[in-house]
């Protein structure tokens, strides 16, 4: 399956929706690490969808959000 450069995130509790891209990066899972221009919102996407919410600070944590692919 070909790789996503970007993906769109919906996080239901807020409402808010951020677009993420891809780094050069892989997460513990060995799928590609997706990040928002500012790099607080990082998420490691599977080619499944399947989705696990980094965080890049602390006392960070984000409901889990819907996800939709842009490329």
């Amino acid at each position: 399956m070909a790789h996503v450069k970007s993906y769109e995130l919906t996080f239901p509790e807020s409402g808010d929706t951020v677009v993420v891209t891809a780094t050069e990066r892989k997460g513990a899972g060995g799928h590609p690490v997706y990040a928002d221009a500012t790099g607080i919102i990082q998420a490691e996407i599977s080619t499944q969808g399947e989705i696990r919410m980094l965080a890049s600070g602390g006392h960070q944590s984000h409901d889990l959000p819907s996800v939709h692919e842009l490329t």
